[in-house]
Formats: C-alpha cells, sequence, structure tokens
C-alpha cells in the first residue's frame, strides 16, 4: 500500500471561472440572506439542498443539515471550491495531503494529515482541486445550513471508506447520478 505523504499545493482555477476567493466571498454573503436560508425545506430525516446561480458558470448549493449527518469522505474531481455555514455548525474533517487521482483502491496515510476545524455563522473555507474531506453535523439536536459553490461545475465525487490511516476509494459518482 503506497503511504501518501505529498503535501497539498493549491493550482490555479482554470482560465477565465471565478477563483478560490470569488467562491469563498459568494458562499460568504449568500449563507448572509437570511430570506434565502429561510426558504430551504428542511427534512429531520436527511439532507435537503436547492440548487443556485454560482459567480462566473460555478456550481452552488444551499444544504441542510439534519442533526447528525454527514458527507463521508470525498473529493470534488478536480474543480476547487468554497462552503460557509450559515446557521448551526458544521465539522469538517479534511486531509493535508494531494492524492494521487488514478491508479489506487487502497492507500496507506501518513501520520499528522488530518485536521478538522467547526464552521459557525458565516465562517467559510476555500479549498483546491485536491482536497479530500467529509462535512459532518455533530449536533444532536440542530439543523445547520450552509451553501457550497464549485468550478468549474462537479465533473464528478470520488466516495472514499475510511479505517484508521486506510483510505479507500469505494466509488466515482457523475452528476447524472444525482437527479
Amino acid at each position: 500500500m503506497p503511504d501518501v505523504r505529498t503535501p497539498a499545493r493549491p493550482r490555479p482555477p482554470a482560465t477565465g471561472g471565478p477563483g478560490a476567493a470569488d467562491l469563498l466571498d459568494f458562499v460568504r454573503r449568500t449563507a448572509a440572506d437570511a430570506a434565502l436560508v429561510a426558504s430551504l425545506p428542511l427534512d429531520p430525516e436527511g439532507r435537503t439542498w436547492i440548487r443556485l446561480d454560482g459567480p462566473g458558470g460555478s456550481e452552488a448549493w444551499l444544504i441542510g443539515w439534519p442533526p447528525g449527518t454527514g458527507t463521508g469522505w470525498h473529493d470534488h474531481g478536480g474543480s476547487h471550491g468554497a462552503f460557509a455555514a450559515a446557521t448551526g455548525e458544521l465539522t469538517e474533517q479534511s486531509l493535508a495531503t494531494q492524492l494521487p487521482t488514478e491508479g489506487w483502491k487502497t492507500l496507506e496515510l501518513a501520520d499528522g494529515v488530518d485536521r478538522e476545524r467547526k464552521l459557525a455563522d458565516g465562517r467559510g473555507r476555500a479549498f483546491g482541486p485536491h482536497h479530500v474531506h467529509q462535512v459532518l453535523n455533530i449536533s444532536e439536536d440542530t439543523h445547520a445550513v450552509s451553501v457550497h459553490a464549485y468550478y468549474p461545475p462537479l465533473p464528478l465525487m470520488r466516495r472514499y471508506s475510511r479505517t484508521g490511516p486506510v483510505l479507500r476509494l469505494e466509488e466515482v459518482e457523475r452528476p447524472e447520478d444525482w437527479s
């Protein structure tokens, strides 16, 4: 099993599209739109979402997170992005390393690659095209709502499972799988 130690290096955005700072500004401003956030129907059983018009051809989403829900480990298929919490609090667990995008099914992660941050009250973060993370609402009783934007629009998402330091590629989802 390869040992992943390569530090993540940001790449510039695709020519002509919004950069990470533009996406972060958009998700923060949108998260502050109380009327839009309140328009999202919340379901106690599962996540809900509304597709939004993002800046410069980006893909954007307003997402509701019931207590105890999360995404599981995933990447964004080479797109860079940003997200911000509008209400409630989200926990992001991420890997501070760049994974190879092809040719592997199982990797053993090096010590020290795990990162965790809490996002609440309009706080957000931007990330590069190699970002691998999971987002969780660990609250036992409070919904969270967040805004996410990606450029270019997501061509795919790779889903991973994780046991200790072992990360396994489980599936590749494409946009047609999300309808």
